[in-house]
């Protein structure tokens, strides 16, 4: 199977988390974008969709799904969105497309995760992607030689401005052994707005798609 058809069939198997009558968060990127399309089969079958980016939200509207506020939803029982690295935790490295910050916000509200990936996403040790780290503009130098005290090498983004109209740097050379320390002290550094782990709210399942069919992982 080629890498798009793991992603389409990962996306299709995702829509047995999606409850009918309901609003469904929808994640940024390629693997997302085969979910949107399997969702728009639905139709009214759905309430809608909050979109975790601006892309995603001019995607959903192509397909004729209703993209709502996320202040005016009160509960959302399901996000799905894929990940750029995923361990056996079910804990991720996000942000490939520089959407972080409203992934993690949508990932926050929903009451289950649902990460959808291939298999090539799964790794025993997050930190081979590099770690994206959304910043206020101001703050980037600041940011940057706190960032280089992790250890990594911290790199600008060129060319990348968020939804948020931040910047992105990207911490290369990582080996995370404890995601959820990591995630926290980099949040706490003045200017940053978020990064791009996803280890204090992980995935609660993982749809892995692998050429023998597509696997439901928990978290180990």
């Amino acid at each position: 199977m080629t890498q798009d058809e793991l992603k389409q069939a990962v996306a299709r198997a995702a829509l047995a988390h999606v409850v009918e009558g309901e609003i469904v968060g929808v994640g940024t990127g390629s693997t997302a974008n085969f979910f949107i399309a399997e969702l728009a089969a639905l139709g009214q079958r759905i309430r809608g969709a909050v979109a975790s980016s601006e892309a995603t939200r001019q995607r959903l509207e192509e397909h004729g799904i209703s993209v709502v506020d996320l202040n005016h939803v009160d509960r959302l029982p399901v996000y799905v969105d894929g990940a750029d690295e995923i361990d056996h935790a079910l804990q991720m490295i996000k942000g490939g497309g520089g959407a972080l910050t409203r992934e993690k916000i949508v990932a926050a509200v929903a009451a289950k995760f649902v990460c959808i990936a291939d298999q090539s996403k799964l790794v025993p040790v997050l930190g081979r992607f590099p770690l994206p780290v959304e910043v206020i503009p101001m703050a980037l130098n600041h940011v940057s030689r706190q960032l280089a005290r992790l250890g990594g090498e911290p790199r600008l983004r060129e060319g990348c401005i968020t939804d948020n109209g931040n910047l992105i740097v990207d911490l290369h050379g990582l080996e995370i052994a404890d995601a959820v320390d990591l995630e926290r002290r980099i949040n706490q550094i003045v200017g940053v707005v978020t990064n791009g782990l996803f280890a204090c709210r992980p995935a609660d399942i993982c749809l892995l798609a692998t050429p023998g069919g597509v696997k439901t992982l928990v978290a180990a």
